[in-house]
């Protein structure tokens, strides 16, 4: 079974409303998982639930939620592994070293090298008779440059390749220009620091 846990848990501001609401979290997902099944919990944006409680900016209740969900998931180890939390963040420095410390596995995704940028040109314009150096044009053009990082992956796809396809649709086929329009015009997701 897989849960996700995203910042609505966070609640309306009320005095103990967030921890609350963190444990009936944990508590349906362990519920769920029973004595036999596996279970995965997803907590996206995991720096807004979890930052680190040293900061002069962290508030109570986010220094309570982060003891709340450093509590939860210690509780999880009498279900054996049974149980997994992912914690997705684009600001792992973020995050409490409390809740780091727990992570049994950290895995980086970073943007992706010319190698990947072409192969995910080629897979998602297969059929369309884009050329060779159109898929080259596109990788340098979404490459580093001019001081701006690389293009994300969700760059690539949620951002450019439909730019693209908005500048022919309706009226006609897709074609090489449109993409090399937007690779030029789309501007990549900023780099974020890891810390703050």
């Amino acid at each position: 079974m897989l849960f996700k846990l995203s910042t609505r848990v966070r609640g309306s501001g009320k005095v103990g409303q967030m921890s609350t609401l963190l444990n009936e979290a944990f508590d349906v997902v362990a519920k769920q998982a029973g004595k036999t099944r596996q279970a995965f919990l997803i907590i996206d944006e995991a720096d807004s639930l979890a930052s680190a409680r040293d900061t002069a900016q962290s508030h109570h209740e986010d220094k309570v939620a982060v003891n709340t969900i450093i509590q939860k998931v210690d509780d999880l180890r009498r279900h054996s592994g049974r149980i997994l939390v992912f914690l997705c963040t684009n600001r792992a420095g973020a995050l409490d070293p409390a809740i780091v410390r727990r992570a049994a596995r950290t895995e980086e995704f970073a943007r992706p090298s010319e190698q990947e940028r072409e192969e995910l040109f080629r897979m998602d314009l297969e059929g369309l008779n884009i050329k060779d150096q159109t898929i080259h044009e596109l990788v340098r053009l979404t490459g580093a440059r001019d001081g701006q990082p690389a293009f994300t992956f969700s760059d690539l796809r949620s951002k450019l390749l439909p730019d693209a396809l908005c500048r022919a649709f309706p009226s006609r086929a897709l074609i090489a220009d449109d993409l090399i329009h937007a690779a030029k015009e789309v501007r990549p997701s900023p780099a974020v620091r890891n810390g703050a």
